[in-house]
């Protein structure tokens, strides 16, 4: 749902100044430096982007899923690192407190969250739990008027510089009904966050493991009701699985501009690539599946909005556009030949970053089971 075409139009005006003359230019220092440039992020929070789908009343910028799928388009032709940054504070720590969080959990947190001063972290996995969630073994147990904390959360995007955590820890029995969840101050005693790992690509985005060492948290910190965390977190997918499809089908976009702008400059054979047929095949194949992924994160966004998408189709989109971003970033690597393979390249580095996200917030193969699963409930 659109509801100010023209503010709209505004917005993703904007973002393509904001991508073109300020992020795209300084992907090079970010993947070098492994550190988001201080000018992109300003600009990141003065565009509202850290508070994408948080409501207005707490200083967010409230859009529905049609606008934030048509914002994604535009800002995912940047590297991906950059999301990983802003939009994780909108993302499953922001959607828990909006659920199931209090008057005074949703005061204390969001506006610091809408605005970037808060970088939020959402702590899920761990050494023992991937994909089975359910199998988390990090513990949060009574103690007078509060919680005692022990475990160790893995792969925790941003944690080196939290400002909030949301944590996912065993209050009951095992599976999913025994998990809890938990709004907290990383600044708390007995909460170690461990040296940011080194990663094959979205440099930039910073990730750690976090330990909890008998960390006592206050009563108040409990999110929702004891028991229902996991399902709080499940809840918000289909949003983070449309969101990841229009980001990927931006991408798409961008990579093709890069294999088609280097296929027009450079000359082989007494002529530019493009002539070659071989090379617009590539492009053209990834043409199609940028705009099958385009309308997909669109139409399925405004289902979502309307209150008629299904979780199988969410997570179907999730899996077209992430695997195809894939073949997309492929063939353009292939397109630039030699010079695609060299560090420093766009299509180098993109082909590195896009690879997470067939695994992050759920890979294609969970996926899958959620698209069978819908065919087989129908």
């Amino acid at each position: 749902m659109i509801r100010s075409t023209e503010a709209h139009a505004t917005r993703l005006k904007a973002a393509r100044t904001l991508v073109e003359d300020i992020l795209i230019p300084a992907e090079a220092q970010m993947d070098a430096e492994d550190r988001m440039p201080d000018a992109a992020r300003a600009a990141l929070r003065a565009h509202g982007l850290f508070g994408i789908s948080i409501p207005e009343a707490f200083g967010g910028l409230g859009l529905t899923m049609e606008e934030e799928a048509g914002l994604m388009l535009v800002l995912g032709r940047a590297a991906p690192a950059y999301r990983a940054v802003y939009a994780l504070n909108s993302g499953g720590a922001a959607q828990i407190l909006l659920r199931a969080g209090s008057e005074a959990q949703k005061a204390q947190w969001l506006p610091g969250l809408a605005s970037g001063a808060r970088i939020a972290c959402f702590c899920l996995s761990e050494p023992e739990a991937g994909s089975d969630a359910a199998a988390l073994q990090t513990t949060a147990r009574r103690e007078g008027d509060g919680w005692r904390l022990d475990g160790r959360k893995r792969w925790v995007t941003n944690a080196p510089e939290a400002g909030m955590l949301m944590v996912m820890a065993r209050t009951g029995g095992e599976g999913a009904r025994g998990i809890s969840a938990f709004a907290i101050d990383p600044a708390t005693p007995g909460i170690h966050i461990q040296p940011a790992q080194s990663k094959m690509g979205m440099r930039g985005a910073l990730t750690a493991d976090i330990v909890f060492d008998d960390a006592r948290i206050p009563a108040d910190a409990l999110v929702g009701a004891e028991g229902d965390g996991l399902k709080l977190a499940l809840a918000g997918l289909d949003k983070v699985r449309l969101h990841l499809a229009a980001l990927s089908a931006g991408l798409m976009e961008r990579l093709i501009d890069e294999g088609r702008a280097h296929a027009l400059r450079r000359r082989q054979f007494g002529k530019p690539l493009a002539d070659q047929p071989a090379i617009g095949a590539l492009l053209a194949d990834s043409a199609a599946e940028a705009l099958a992924a385009r309308c997909m994160a669109l139409e399925l966004a405004r289902a979502r909005d309307d209150g008629t998408l299904r979780p199988a189709d969410a997570a179907a989109a999730k899996l077209f556009a992430t695997e195809a971003l894939g073949r997309v970033a492929d063939r353009v690597l292939q397109v630039h030949g030699g010079e695609g393979y060299m560090t420093g390249s766009a299509a180098e580095r993109l082909y590195r970053d896009v690879r997470l996200l067939r695994i992050l917030d759920g890979t294609s193969e969970i996926q899958r089971l959620v698209v069978a699963r819908g065919l087989f409930s129908a």
